[in-house]
Formats: C-alpha cells, structure tokens, sequence
C-alpha cells in the first residue's frame, strides 16, 4: 500500500476524534492479525499527512484486554506511519502529577497476564531492545509542544500498565507507589512495545484524570468530575498534538527505525514463505 500518512495519533478515552483534520477520509484495513479497532482517519493536520484511530472504537465499545495491539499497529505501519503520538487517560500514583496535568512517561513496567505483544513467533524469533522504550526525539518534541500549548507536561517517570477492566485496589496501589510508579493506565505498554518492532517512533501523552484510590481525596471523586477531566483534557491533549505535529521534523534522528537490524535470530533460509508474507511489511529490508 501506498504511504497515506507519516504520523500516526492513537486517541484513548474522552478522545474519540481529532479536531483540525483537513481533507480527511475513513480508511478500514484488514491487517494478517485481524481488525483494527475502528476505521483510520487519514487527512492533513497542520500541514502533515497524519493518521487517526481510536484506540477504544468510536463510542468507546473495546475494554482494554478486548484490543488488538497488534492489528492497530501493523495498520499504522500500513499506511506508511513512521511516528505515533498515542494519547492515555492514567490515574496518578504521586502527589505531584496532578489531575488535569499530562505526563510523559519514558519508562512502561508491565502488570498485565496474557497479551500478546509481539508481532514474531510462528517460526521467526526476534529480540528487541527495549530498555528504553520511548523514543527521546518525540519525547523532546511533546515536551516542547505541551509547554507552546500552555499546558502542563512532565517529561520522565513510569507508566504502570494494569490488565483491567477494574482499577487497583488500595493495597496494589500502595505497592506500586512504593515501587516508584508515576502513573496507572491499561494500554500503553503493548503498543509501545509493537511499535519499537514495526520499527515505529512511539511516545505516550499520559493525560491524568484524578489520583488512584491510594489517595485521601479519592473516595469523594465523583463520575462526573472524572469525565469533566477527561473532556478538558481531551481539549488541551489535541491542542499538544497539534503542536507537536505542527513542529515534527522532517527527518528522525533516534535509532527506531533500525530496530530489527540485529534483532531477527532466525536464520534467513528457515524462515518459511507463509511468515514471510505474514510479517514482510516488517521484515523485507533484512531479510
């Protein structure tokens, strides 16, 4: 398929559409893992070709251990997307990462069972570095565009990634506070972990909405101030992705984009025809 876009934006709760979209079509794509959550919304956004899905289906019909990371990501690969900015609603686990502030975690610690996270198997074996599992130049450039957007933005800290649908438990939270968690939510780390393989620049915009039930002031937060946060934090996360997409350069700097290049264990000769059309989109440069 033809490159559509070079940017892709993943929008999670209370973002269901991005405003600004110039030009703009619905895309639906079969991947070889299954559906993507919704039809992608391919236009212009401040001047660049960019991508939009949400990640929870248009009216918010797929719980979190329901989603297919791996159909979301190989169809922003399909379109040609090279970056994603992914949005997130967190609960947050300290004082200092208030509700209505956003955090940009460069580190994810992993609490879910189950979920399949790799693109690979099936006869190809691939190991990824993941240490760092943000890219520095996008999380350079939200930075940035947050502080433009007159919102706050807090660069670093870690994204505890919970299996859900229910939220903690005051003794886990507890435990992941000792643990030096910075913010809770359902999501992100399979995309992240995709995305390095698709060889994709990924960052999160950790939006928070209130503090986990560790929190003395949890139990008197309401439904409805919780979805009053998630709509004025939709609002200033599309004001920080405009700027960010308004801003991105031309041109990546980070090694993303060279993921797999030592990361593919399986000899060329053994890799059969039926995976290699299965993961080509992936895998055609080093193989």
């Amino acid at each position: 398929m033809q490159s559509r876009a070079s940017i892709g934006i993943i929008g999670g709760s209370g973002l269901y559409s991005m405003a600004g979209f110039e030009t703009h079509e619905e895309i639906r794509l079969e991947t070889p893992f299954g559906d993507p959550s919704d039809a992608f919304i391919v236009g212009t956004l401040e001047g660049k070709k960019v991508a939009f899905l949400a990640r929870h289906g248009r009216g918010h019909r797929i719980q979190p251990s329901d989603l297919n990371f791996r159909a979301n990501i190989y169809g922003m690969k399909m379109l040609g997307v090279e970056r994603i900015l992914s949005v997130s609603a967190v609960g947050s686990l300290k004082e200092e990462h208030k509700p209505l502030e956003f955090v940009i975690p460069d580190q994810f610690f992993d609490r879910t069972r189950g979920r399949i996270s790799t693109f690979f198997g099936n006869g190809i074996v691939a190991h990824i570095t993941f240490a760092d599992p943000v890219c520095p130049q996008l999380s350079q450039l939200m930075e940035t565009a947050c502080k433009v957007a007159h919102v706050t933005g807090k660069r670093g800290g870690t994204y505890l990634c919970m299996e859900g649908p229910a939220f903690s438990t005051r003794a886990e939270s507890n435990v992941y506070r000792q643990w030096g968690m910075d913010v809770i939510g359902m999501t992100n780390l399979q995309e992240a972990k995709l995305a390095r393989e698709a060889e994709i620049c990924y960052v999160t915009l950790a939006m928070v909405t209130d503090y986990d039930c560790w929190h003395e002031a949890h139990d008197a937060v309401t439904v409805d101030v919780v979805l009053a946060n998630l709509m004025k934090n939709a609002e200033n996360a599309q004001k920080v992705v405009r700027e960010a997409v308004k801003s991105m350069p031309a041109e990546r700097t980070c090694s993303c984009g060279r993921a797999l290049q030592h990361a593919i264990l399986t000899n060329k000769d053994a890799i059969t025809e039926p995976a290699k059309n299965k993961l080509g989109l992936l895998i055609e440069k080093y193989i």
